[in-house]
């Protein structure tokens, strides 16, 4: 027999993202929940809309599943006496499990001693005698990024809770939390339900409640509901809708009876750059703005109210002036804007403080004008795009301080480079300025120009090593600067992007010399040796994303300090994976001899070996390194590693014999070192390329 079961918590308006968060993890919890309770079920389901949380079972089992609960208890010579008579250790223990002591059994385990063992069987309990904790329980175990308490309660939750509603087929389970008992009562939608408590009859007809209260509970029918309005506009309007995912999600849970409709703001504001009204409407109003047929913003947006449908002109009316003001600022804050120079925000950065330790952000603009100059040395950038860069990144940050970005602080970057072109800077100035704060996140769209790409690295290094500089680099999994991502973004722009940084060690050395030595916490080769580290252990995460085994990337970074170049650890790591994927046994067998020749070798005797000393096998090894050697070299020299893998593939069997041949650590001196310094060759020849040692067989 079974029944299904609805419960719903009641609450005032709860925030979209935890609502999203407090569905699955209420979801998580009553699977767990139902499992320990031994309390079957045919589905289980979670809901949530803005003003409450829905739990659905449906074929709940009406009692607990029996159980048979096996115990073990004292050692069998401590639970009875010389005579056979049961100790108290004995008594206290069966009492405790509810038997008599004639019922414990007497049993063997895997140790060899004998144990006393109580088997008690557990019948099941009905579900609703269980319900009403565990689903208290459910409730109060919810965590929250923020809670709250109310009234005299000691409950917390995200918002108070107003109602508790609890069903077991028509029965009501009385379940209390924060100071209330459930019934069987919903809430309608505050302002359009005739009636604003409404019966429910049964979990099963909790459908149709809502359709009386008008409120739709499940978010995945709401966010239907939106989606089929905004297309039925595009389709009668001609228009299509910029529909921001992470907006539309929050709308979906604004509203608990969605209505879609469209209103207008002034042509007029379209003068104002794009993106401020779209980030006006999406991030300040969570409205949709509107495209035209030629993909030009229109002066329309649609909006999803939590109104009366009969009333939706009145509604929208609204909104018109909420945005007519909102762009009415818009447009005075960049008019104004537009009256300033670049450079006098830029001589206002010295008024903030960049970090404490750090200085301001008009010291960080000076390090990175700096480093980007050396960058583009490095990098071989021409006179022009050095020139460029350089300006890009004076004026870089200089919108910080201006009206708009101050208002609308996702559009820093944005705003700077439509400044930047109003003042007379080239498109590629006013370009890389934009794009030197990509790559935002893994997977984001890189700088599309090199000048970008030296603008961005010079910021993103600029406060990595600043940041390791004063000793706050990240530790187990806080990252409050974002250093991380940061590291991605440069590494991404190497990889990806082909900006020639081949030497990270010249390059962390750079940015450290933008810092004088009162700000360093540690000497500079210090710090630098752990930005090094840091860069390399994002590395080999990006590396392993890209299909390479942990063992192939353990093998190509054992060999870099902090001069490794990230572009050409890629290529070796491609070539050799995908050399070991075709062949693995070869490998295995290279990476064990290459594994015994390392741990033989002795790098203080030199790799010089003498011909006359040598039998057939190691003449034979030592021809086969010449070649490698050689054709090696003209490999290596070309960044051709396909070539170099084969070439080094190519002393297994040498190597082989060698090892089946030879007597490495001979007792004649003579003899002992002319084999280690061959092997010193053959490891040293290795090491050009990988550590084999650290490759699984």
């Amino acid at each position: 027999m079974s029944r299904d079961l609805l419960f719903e918590i009641g609450v005032e308006e709860i925030p979209s993202a935890p609502l999203y968060e407090a569905t699955v993890q209420l979801r998580t919890l009553a699977e767990k929940a139902f499992d320990e309770a031994r309390l079957g079920y045919a589905d289980l389901e979670t809901f949530g809309g803005p003003r409450r949380l829905v739990l659905r079972v449906s074929g709940l089992a009406e009692s607990q599943q029996d159980r048979i609960v096996r115990s073990k208890g004292p050692a069998a010579k401590a639970a009875f006496d010389a005579d056979g008579n049961a100790t108290k250790a004995a008594e206290g223990f069966a009492r405790g499990k509810g038997v008599s002591v004639a019922d414990l059994i007497r049993e063997t385990d895997d140790s060899g001693n004998e144990y006393m063992f109580a088997i008690v069987e557990q019948l099941g309990n009905p579900a609703a005698a269980v319900l009403p904790e565990l689903l208290g329980g459910l409730a109060g175990a919810l965590s929250w990024p923020k809670s709250q308490r109310w009234g005299s309660g000691t409950a917390r939750f995200i918002r108070p809770v107003r109602w508790l509603l609890a069903l077991f087929g028509d029965k009501v389970i009385p379940v209390q939390f924060a100071g209330l008992t459930a019934d069987r009562h919903t809430q309608g939608h505050r302002f359009l339900a005739l009636e604003r408590t409404i019966p429910v009859a049964s979990a099963d007809s909790y459908d149709s409640a809502a359709r009386v209260g008008m409120f739709v509970y499940d978010a995945a029918e709401r966010a239907r509901i939106v989606r089929e309005g905004i297309e039925a506009l595009e389709q009668q309007r001609g228009v299509t809708a910029v529909v921001p995912q992470k907006t539309f999600a929050e709308v979906v849970n604004l509203v608990e009876w969605p209505t879609v409709a469209m209103g207008h703001f002034d042509e007029s504001f379209l003068e104002v750059p794009r993106e401020v009204i779209e980030t006006a409407m999406t991030k300040h109003q969570r409205y949709f703005p509107v495209e035209s047929a030629d993909g030009r913003l229109s002066n329309g947006f649609i909006v999803a109210h939590n109104g009366d449908p009969a009333r939706s002109e009145a509604i929208v009316a609204g909104h018109e002036r909420v945005i007519r003001a909102r762009l009415a600022d818009a447009n005075y804050f960049y008019s104004e804007d537009l009256a300033q120079n670049m450079e006098d925000w830029v001589a206002s950065l010295d008024t903030i403080t960049f970090h404490e330790k750090l200085g301001t952000s008009g010291d960080k603009v000076r390090r990175i004008e700096a480093l980007v100059a050396r960058l583009a040395t490095l990098a071989g950038a021409d006179a022009g795009v050095t020139a460029e860069a350089t300006r890009a990144a004076r004026l870089a940050k200089a919108d910080l301080v201006s009206h708009v970005v101050v208002e609308f602080p996702a559009l820093q970057g944005v705003m700077g480079r439509y400044y930047a072109l109003a003042q007379g800077e080239t498109e590629q100035v006013a370009t890389a300025i934009v794009e030197h704060y990509r790559p935002r996140f893994a997977g984001d769209e890189l700088p599309s120009t090199l000048a970008g790409m030296l603008v961005s690295a010079a910021d993103k290094l600029d406060t990595m090593v600043g940041i390791f500089a004063i000793g706050q680099g990240p530790t187990g999994s806080a990252d409050p600067y974002a250093l991380r991502r940061g590291a991605i973004g440069v590494l991404s722009m190497i990889l990806d992007g082909k900006l020639a940084l081949d030497d990270m060690a010249e390059v962390i050395a750079a940015a450290l010399e933008t810092y004088p030595d009162a700000v360093l916490s540690a000497d500079r080769n210090t710090i630098g040796a752990q930005v090094g580290t840091f860069l390399r252990t994002r590395l080999a995460v990006m590396l392993k994303d890209r299909g390479l085994a942990y063992d192939t990337v353990e093998a190509l970074l054992a060999l870099s300090t902090d001069r490794f170049a990230p572009a050409d650890v890629l290529a070796r790591g491609l070539a050799l994976q995908g050399a070991r994927d075709h062949d693995p046994a070869l490998f295995a067998d290279l990476s064990s001899a290459f594994t015994r020749a390392k741990n033989l070798a002795d790098f203080s005797l030199g790799t010089e070996s003498d011909p006359t000393l040598m039998g057939d096998a190691e003449a034979a090894l030592a021809d086969a390194l010449s070649a490698a050697e050689q054709a090696s070299a003209e490999s290596f020299a070309v960044a051709e590693y396909s070539s170099a893998v084969g070439v080094l593939a190519s002393l297994r069997g040498p190597i082989d014999a060698f090892f089946d041949g030879v007597l490495v650590m001979d007792k004649e001196d003579q003899l002992r070192t002319n084999r280690l310094r061959l092997l010193n060759r053959f490891v040293a020849l290795f090491e050009r390329f990988a550590d084999l040692s650290k490759i699984s067989e």
